[in-house]
């Protein structure tokens, strides 16, 4: 059997019991494909609409979109549907912002993946982008238009940012940071290998003092880092290190911090432990992630300064989950089990101090396309009302990201990134799980 190229087909010879047989194959064309943006005037309709900025919601709502902007919101009654729309009405549901997860690590295996623990070694450099379109695909049929991943191999992250951007393959929009950067054997190593397997440098986000700090930011900029992640505490997943215990000197984290800065990116912090947030709050971080052991003097640092907390409530659950049924075991169970009973109270201590709270889960942790019942843990472990839940997924995250002009809320001049909920999530806040429609960049995903 051999495929023999006649002018713009192929031809599939194959010779079977003594006869031959031809079988044209068409040419799959190898142009780039268009840019995923929506086209035309769209009007949709709902039964109620948060616009994700804090103000009550409207009733016989509508939104007009024309090509992949909003052009309108507001009341059945307020906006007139232009002559010649397509209109699209929903029901009884609920219009919202696009969602938005600030703690992603869309590229890879998931924590719990049998073949997780060899796959550094076992699988091949690029298969955790291949399966990131997939998980990236999940996330954006469960509302999250937009991601901020912090953390991933090879610049995986960078590849699969440009297959989306360039419609190759659907997601949500993605900012990146390639690399964590950390200490050498601290929490965003590779630790637990043979001497020698995972000698890792600057290239991979390895650094030990001030200058290789300043030099990692420099090498993930240079291949396209949106933001720079550090690990300043130890963390519940890696090998060897205490959940709580502090890794970045000041000096090293603060010479992050202004090099990140001076190349107008912004740095989120890996923190669980008391001393690594307060440390890092102090050189200037925007975002402490995790933020377990967070206590009042924390936390009231932390909203002198402005400080966001991204509180990742489910990776809490799920690891506390993993070590209950013994997929986890040793020292890892236990920081899992310590750092999920510190979190109930870390973003309860945050959200009583005015802490700014922004949305993320660590998915990746736990199954993409999941990541909605974040809204529901932050309302009941953390005290958030429903709307505020809503506003960390939406208008709060957007600001997190410095993309709070185009995103994050329903307003006339942002992008057409809009989707919908059963019923009424300000009465039931587990409906942000149930969404029905998704449309990111006036592009339809989820009829």
């Amino acid at each position: 059997m051999r495929f023999v190229r006649l002018t713009s087909l192929f031809v599939l010879i194959c010779v079977s019991l003594g006869h031959v047989c031809l079988i044209a194959v068409a040419q799959s064309p190898t142009v780039r494909p268009e840019a995923p943006i929506g086209k035309g005037v769209v009007a949709i309709k709902a039964a109620r609409l948060i616009d994700g900025t804090g103000k009550p919601a409207i009733t016989n709502a509508v939104i007009i979109v024309n090509d992949n902007m909003i052009t309108a919101v507001g009341s059945a009654s307020q906006v007139r549907i232009p002559s010649g729309a397509k209109v699209i009405d929903l029901g009884n549901t609920t219009l919202l912002p696009g969602f938005i997860d600030s703690h992603t690590h869309v590229i890879g295996r998931i924590l719990g993946d049998p073949d997780g623990a060899a796959s550094d070694v076992r699988d091949y450099q690029g298969f955790g982008a291949i399966l990131g379109t997939r998980n990236a695909y999940n996330l954006l049929m469960a509302g999250f238009t937009t991601i901020r991943n912090v953390g991933a191999p090879n610049f995986d992250d960078m590849a699969l940012r440009k297959a989306i951007n360039e419609g190759w393959v659907p997601g949500p929009r993605m900012m990146t940071a390639g690399h964590a950067i950390g200490i050498t054997g601290g929490h965003c190593d590779e630790n637990g290998y043979r001497p020698g397997l995972f000698d890792n440098g600057i290239k991979d986000g390895i650094a030990n003092g001030p200058e290789e700090g300043r030099a990692a930011v420099r090498y993930m900029v240079k291949y396209g880092a949106d933001v720079i992640k550090v690990c300043e505490t130890g963390g519940v997943l890696s090998e060897g290190d205490a959940v709580g215990a502090t890794q970045l000197t000041y000096e090293e984290i603060k010479a992050i911090v202004d090099e990140a800065t001076k190349l107008d990116r912004r740095v989120a912090a890996h923190a669980h432990g008391t001393e690594g947030i307060k440390i890092a709050v102090r050189a200037g971080v925007t975002s402490i992630e995790h933020g377990s052991f967070l206590d009042d003097e924390g936390a009231k640092m932390m909203a002198e300064r402005g400080t966001w907390l991204v509180p990742t409530l489910m990776a809490g659950e799920g690891v506390e989950k993993l070590a209950r049924n013994g997929t986890l075991k040793g020292l890892i169970a236990e920081k899992a089990l310590a750092a999920a009973a510190a979190m109930r109270n870390g973003i309860q201590t945050a959200h009583r101090n005015k802490v700014k709270i922004a949305f993320g889960t660590d998915s990746g942790v736990i199954p993409h396309g999941t990541n909605a019942r974040e809204f529901f843990l932050m309302v009941e472990w953390g005290g958030l009302s429903p709307m505020e839940s809503i506003m960390a997924g939406t208008i709060n995250a957007a600001t997190l990201l410095g993309w709070e002009k185009k995103l994050g809320s329903l307003e006339a001049g942002k992008f057409a990134d809009i989707v919908a909920v059963e019923g009424d999530p300000l009465a039931d806040i587990k409906r942000m799980e149930s969404v029905t429609f998704v449309m990111k960049n006036g592009l339809i995903y989820k009829p």
